[in-house]
């Protein structure tokens, strides 16, 4: 196997399941045998124009692989593989999708039999940086775009996309939806029970109490499979006390980040709010059964992003409408305002660096940006993209509305982390830990503990990449 490809000890790392990591070392058999790396053959290349700047041949077959979670595929199939058609009518899309596309890819990166073009969410970047197992996109931000030969790609992508889809100095990853993460509730029951959202953690404790008399189930999670939904909440609301350089030094691995004063008095307050408002069924429901439960009237406040509301929109009833608001001030000398929200360019898509048709990955990624593209998947999915004013004109969801109104009062006040994206270990600690802090006798002291160790590790394993901002 060449450098380029995944090691086996990265792979095991990556699989995080035995089941996984047996088929994935199965693949990597595979990858030895004779003749070569299936991914190794490359299509041919037509002349590049400003319509066609990655010499896409009309003909052969593009191959298309979707993470189905919250904004399901739809968008793939009725907007994005049909814009990818009509500009190349004789080109075969062979499209498929699931909810566990890491397992369906992780061995296929192994193997090199790799699609040209797919959505690389739940994936480990850190082995995927470090295998160089991506593609540079760097000559998609300066290809013309779709709509005007004379505009870069780059330039009508909205600010900080570019950023977030660059590792270590190398664009490889285009960042698409513009997610906004929050408190979830529905505006209706609290109409009709009168109740304010919150913006002060006093207001949302005296809250809690008013919810738990009514029979609902004040927060909750799904602890069984998305525990780390509820860091959503705690990481910026540590973030809101101590100011931006809390979630800095968390994800740069600095030695005491987790032990901050202003982490160690956010998990104080949750561990308190978890013992009297979290009830113990949410430790064992999956996020689909927790978002059930919401929808049903039983479940106040879900912490999620901005995909929550197209992720349940079949089982959400006509009485029911979705909102969001920023986790609210843990006290009144916070260094950021209660407005302050997490925001963040997300729903990674990527061009393998073994595709059979790369042209074609970049191409379909230039489709995504067009104006079509980009209003189209709104349209589908309720969800912003990154593509400058390309929901202007649309009729938005409530619950998209109401992130779009969260993250414009935000102004500059606009928080993000990055520690689980980019470390797998990290966010399998930090899971465990949320865990042991809800619904077992783990202290704040003991979940800032875990996660100095763990991060420690993480620094002294020479084997994975380390990012920094």
């Amino acid at each position: 196997m060449s450098g380029s490809q995944i090691s086996r000890r990265q792979l095991l790392r990556w699989a995080g399941s035995s089941t996984l990591a047996v088929s994935a070392v199965g693949a990597l058999g595979a990858c030895a045998a004779p003749g070569g790396s299936p991914g190794a053959a490359t299509a041919s290349k037509a002349a590049a124009t400003k319509a066609n700047p990655f010499g896409v041949v009309d003909g052969g077959t593009a191959e298309v692989v979707i993470f189905k979670g919250g904004y399901g595929d739809a968008y793939a199939t009725k907007v994005h593989e049909p814009l990818l058609h009509k500009a190349f009518p004789k080109l075969t899309i062979k499209h498929s999708s699931s909810p566990n596309t890491a397992e369906t890819l992780q061995p296929r990166f192994v193997s090199g039999d790799v699609p040209d073009v797919a959505d690389l969410t739940r994936l480990d970047l850190g082995a995927l940086v470090q295998s160089k197992a991506l593609t540079d996109l760097t000559p998609l931000l300066d290809a013309p775009t779709v709509d005007d030969p004379d505009t870069k790609v780059r330039d009508v992508l909205g600010p900080g996309a570019i950023e977030a889809g660059t590792v270590n100095g190398t664009f490889a990853r285009l960042m698409y939806v513009q997610t906004v993460y929050g408190l979830w509730y529905d505006t209706q029951l609290f109409r009709k029970h009168g109740w304010q959202a919150p913006t002060t953690w006093d207001a949302f404790t005296e809250l809690a109490a008013e919810l738990k008399k009514a029979g609902l189930d004040p927060f909750g999670i799904g602890g069984k499979n998305a525990a780390d939904y509820a860091a959503f909440a705690i990481l910026p609301q540590a973030a809101k006390a101590g100011g931006a350089d809390v979630l800095k030094n968390i994800d740069n691995l600095e030695t005491g980040a987790w032990k901050q004063d202003a982490v160690l008095h956010t998990l104080t307050a949750w561990k308190e709010f978890a013992r009297k408002y979290v009830d113990a069924r949410y430790a064992g429901l999956m996020h689909t059964e927790a978002q059930l439960r919401q929808v049903q009237g039983k479940l106040a406040f879900y912490s999620s992003g901005s995909w929550l509301e197209n992720e349940m929109k079949k089982d959400t009833p006509s009485g029911f409408t979705f909102a969001m608001m920023p986790v609210p001030s843990l006290t009144s000398s916070d260094a950021l305002p209660a407005k302050a929200v997490r925001a963040a360019a997300g729903e990674p898509f990527g061009v393998p660096a073994k595709a059979k048709n790369p042209g074609v990955g970049m191409e379909y990624l230039r489709r995504m940006v067009s104006k079509a593209g980009a209003s189209g998947f709104t349209k589908e999915t309720g969800a912003l993209t990154v593509v400058k004013d390309s929901h202007q004109g649309l009729t938005l969801t409530p619950g998209t509305r109401s992130a779009a109104d969260a993250l414009a009062a935000a102004g500059d006040d606009v928080l993000n982390f990055h520690v689980t994206e980019w470390y797998a270990p990290m966010k399998e600690e930090l899971v465990s830990a949320i865990l042991a802090l809800f619904f077992q006798d783990a202290t704040p002291a003991e979940f800032a503990a875990r996660m100095e160790k763990r991060a420690a590790a993480v620094r002294a394993d020479s084997t994975i990449t380390k990012f920094s901002r």
